[in-house]
């Protein structure tokens, strides 16, 4: 409210409150609070208006969830998607772990409300999803799919094989792991893992997949599983390409296209395709390193839902603003 507001008199306050009383908590309409206080419908508007400015009134959203609601609906307009969920401003200040939870407990809150039986929901490995597999508490008997292979030096309970089957543990249904490492020394060891009947059956279903949860990485150090898994060489060599974010081991530019490299070749993975043919995508992103990344991703078109946190939010809405995002098929 700014400061120069003439407040309204003792008698004019109680006006404003009593109709706005009437609209809001009584829930009549402006005709019928018109026809009682013997004003137009117009005037009723006005004095609810008035009733807000003057801070009479005070609109507030209680949400089961800690989410900042208009950071939510900035970042699902500026980049046409069908939900984003933006951490509250306050997580700001908390450890990266403590974040870490909440995006995943968000995400575990919104996978449980949408699956159905019929889906075939895939995961790809990330500390974030790890975290929503911890939080999930209901699923449909569903079928869950992990969609990449295991990072090296990893303990057990944080690999992808054991995030899938927590996960059919709470839904009942069919597992389809990966018994193999993400990245593999060169393209013929990968063709013949994949041909590995259990492997060859995870694959399979990948044309299947409803819907899948996804992390975002970066194109740097810390903010990626398959960047870290690579020497120096690698790295830079990628990075040369234009290498900016990265999908369950696949990699974008910073336009969201897929970016075609050796490594294709050698990781156990969803392709490209397969990825973008899944028509739910939840990608989790969030933290101020990965603003870049998780613009690049939701440029691809391939993300539905966006589950972040206020610190990605802001610098990518000033990047969405700066290049408004074009319309994808």
């Amino acid at each position: 409210m700014s400061a120069s507001k003439k407040q309204p008199s003792l008698s004019e306050a109680m006006l404003l409150a009593t109709v706005a009383r009437r609209f809001y908590v009584q829930g009549r309409s402006k005709l019928e609070i018109a026809g009682e206080f013997g004003v137009s419908r117009f005037k009723v508007a006005r004095m609810l208006d008035t009733a807000r400015e003057s801070g009479l009134v005070r609109v507030e959203f209680s949400l089961p969830v800690p989410v900042d609601l208009a950071l939510s609906d900035e970042v699902r307009s500026a980049y046409g998607l069908k939900r984003a969920l933006v951490l509250e401003r306050s997580t700001e200040r908390e450890p990266k772990e403590v974040v870490r939870g909440k995006i995943g407990t968000l995400a575990a809150r919104l996978l449980e409300e949408i699956a159905v039986p019929s889906d075939v929901i895939g995961l790809s490995w990330a500390r974030s999803v790890n975290a929503m597999t911890e939080a999930i508490r209901s699923l449909p008997r569903c079928p869950i799919v992990q969609l990449c292979g295991v990072q090296a030096g990893m303990d057990m309970r944080g690999r992808s094989v054991e995030t899938v089957s927590r996960v059919t543990s709470v839904s009942g249904g069919d597992a389809y792991p990966i018994f193999g490492p993400l990245v593999l020394p060169d393209r013929r060891t990968t063709e013949t893992l994949r041909r590995q009947p259990g492997i060859a059956e995870t694959f399979g279903q990948f044309r299947n997949l409803t819907k899948a949860v996804v992390s975002i990485g970066a194109w740097q150090p810390g903010e990626s599983t398959v960047y870290d898994a690579l020497d120096e060489a690698e790295r830079a060599a990628i990075a040369a390409r234009g290498a900016t974010a990265e999908v369950a081991a696949r990699l974008f530019d910073a336009s969201g296209n897929a970016l075609s490299t050796g490594l294709a070749h050698h990781v156990l993975a969803i392709s490209h395709e397969e990825l973008m043919a899944v028509p739910e995508v939840i990608a989790l992103g969030y933290s101020r390193p990965k603003a870049a990344a998780v613009d690049a991703v939701l440029r691809s078109g391939m993300v539905s839902t966006l589950i972040t946190d206020a610190a990605a939010a802001v610098p990518l809405l000033a990047l969405a603003a700066k290049n408004p995002p074009s319309p994808r098929e």
